[in-house]
């Protein structure tokens, strides 16, 4: 596993939150890594072996999160609080570039920190997110998030993951599944094995009229003249072929990428997935054509 320095900030709400931080060149801008809604900076790990070195690649743990501190106020679990406390690492670091990689709601960050930083932003790699989300795999998560217990054993944590999220992963076998539940669980202080976030952060998904959310459309069209890349899961219930159809209509230069038998999300680690970083990667490393 590549060696990594943890880093904290603290937000304007005085919250002590946490990113790891694998070294890599100077001479390249760092990789801002943020994960889905109950994800931590370990879903990362991978790409940070596979990358670290070439590329700093800063893997981030949004508030109630992984190492990072649970909110007094868990209405302060929502995408415009962690747009600030993002922010404020991005100056903390300081990152005068980064290359955003973003799954899911790490993805809807992105596009909104586009609409802050663009000047900042070297590319991006969304993964199975789009301005617009299916309403079946909104529903979905809305089901699920905030309602797992403690397991007796990391092979029940394993298999209460399979059982949930079976048809996400249709190929995956209990190998799989024990690596997943590593990343999603902790072992707690009292020996139990518990998901590593906090559980409310389900609570603005039941704040009527939430549904309406924002109009991403504009923050994702601030992402165009960079390097631009999109992974889609093909089972995926959360971005619908017709929205990846309308992104690549509007961004035609994006590098549009679809996993065979995964639904939402990718893992990044997957042949395609893995191709496609490296073709973003190759793009922002090229050195720019000197002016005859």
């Amino acid at each position: 596993m590549a060696a990594y320095e943890d880093r904290y900030w603290l937000s304007h709400d005085n919250l002590r939150l946490h990113c790891r931080d694998y070294p890599g060149r100077d001479d390249r801008p760092a990789l801002l890594c943020i994960p889905g809604l109950t994800r931590n900076a370990r879903d990362f790990e991978a790409l940070a072996d596979r990358l670290a070195g070439e590329w700093r690649v800063i893997c981030v743990e949004l508030r109630g999160r992984g190492e990072s501190a649970y909110a007094k106020d868990p209405m302060t679990y929502v995408p415009l609080i962690y747009l600030q406390d993002l922010a404020a690492l991005i100056e903390r670091l300081p990152l005068p570039k980064f290359v955003g990689i973003g799954t899911s709601l790490g993805g809807i960050m992105l596009m909104l920190l586009a609409t802050l930083h663009r000047d900042r932003i070297a590319g991006v790699l969304l993964n199975d997110i789009g301005p617009d989300i299916a309403p079946a795999g909104l529903e979905r998560i809305r089901t699920h998030v905030g309602t797992g217990g403690p397991q007796p054993t990391w092979v029940h944590a394993a298999r209460a993951l399979a059982e949930v999220q079976g048809a996400i992963y249709p190929k995956w076998k209990l190998q799989d599944w024990l690596r997943f539940a590593k990343r999603l669980y902790r072992l707690s202080s009292q020996g139990r094995i518990v998901l590593d976030y906090d559980q409310r952060i389900a609570e603005p998904f039941r704040v009527p009229g939430d549904e309406a959310g924002v109009n991403l459309w504009p923050a994702f069209d601030a992402m165009a003249g960079n390097p631009l890349t999109l992974v889609r899961g093909k089972l995926s219930d959360l971005l619908s072929p017709e929205t990846a159809d309308a992104m690549c209509a509007r961004v035609p230069s994006m590098d549009f990428v679809e996993v065979a038998g995964v639904g939402h999300a990718p893992t990044l680690e997957e042949p395609e997935a893995a191709a496609a970083i490296d073709r973003l990667l190759a793009r922002i490393a090229a050195p720019v054509p000197a002016a005859s």
